[in-house]
């Protein structure tokens, strides 16, 4: 499957926004003042060397940690103010770091406990999970679209490092997000392993919203629709791949001029 950039066209849909974000830890500004537009059908890399405040943008715009000053807007709606498991079942989907699976559960059970968050039935309690008519169907798609199909029966601690940051977005997809914040899902992959994550992120793009916290520069420039480069918390530059690569400043601080 193709990686080529593809950008939107004009007037596709914003499905999230961030406006002004500011965060400040004491006497610390770890994001000041940046906006962010996520739109449906492409990529946006946000990247940064470490400390630049790419994981505390994705924290907030999450709902984990909230903003000292700014604006948070889910599919048309201010979520500035709501919890993360609110955003999460109004369509924001979200994958950490470190891997957050069930390790002694198999995949599939992983993905079914992911769905299950969306559909909760507190009331049937004397029910077996496994008959829930809405988690289990879900789990098996997304299980089979995440290329886990093969594997859905095996314990999730026994899958290689790519298949468990394949599983940790087929969690994401369970819940039925429309936007995805994908905290650098290719760390510690090799190159097959990157090259599967990168197919799988191309075909998600056509009807989800991505934002991308990623180190390897040759992915971002592959993957990415648009690009904005975080300095000490702040926008250095955003734009196209092409844009931000051509940006003496970019070049400067963060390409090693290359």
């Amino acid at each position: 499957m193709s990686t080529t950039n593809n950008p939107p066209a004009a007037g596709t849909q914003v499905l999230l926004r961030g406006e002004g974000i500011t965060r400040r830890w004491g006497g610390l500004v770890a994001v000041s003042e940046v906006s962010v537009e996520l739109v449906r059908g492409t990529v946006h890399a946000v990247i940064g060397t470490n400390g630049a405040g790419k994981s505390t943008l994705i924290n907030i715009l999450s709902g984990e940690i909230p903003p000292s000053a700014g604006r948070v807007e889910l599919l048309g709606q201010d979520v500035t103010g709501w919890t993360q498991p609110r955003r999460a079942r109004a369509g924001l989907g979200r994958s950490y770091q470190r891997n957050t699976i069930y390790p002694s559960f198999t995949v599939l059970e992983n993905c079914r406990l992911a769905a299950q968050a969306r559909h909760p039935r507190p009331w049937r309690l004397w029910e077996d999970a496994a008959a829930c008519p809405d988690s289990g169907p879900a789990a098996i798609e997304v299980a089979r679209r995440t290329g886990l199909a093969e594997v859905a029966d095996r314990p999730a601690g026994l899958l290689s490092h790519g298949q468990k940051r394949q599983l940790e977005i087929a969690m994401c997809l369970a819940t039925a997000p429309q936007v995805l914040l994908l905290d650098e899902p290719l760390a510690g992959m090799g190159a097959e392993e990157t090259e599967r994550m990168l197919a799988l992120l191309a075909e998600l793009r056509s009807d989800h919203a991505i934002l991308l916290v990623e180190h390897d520069m040759d992915a971002v420039f592959r993957i990415a629709d648009r690009i904005t480069v975080m300095v000490n918390g702040r926008v250095m530059a955003s734009g196209t791949p092409a844009e931000v690569r051509a940006n003496p400043e970019v070049q400067a601080a963060y390409l090693g001029g290359h």
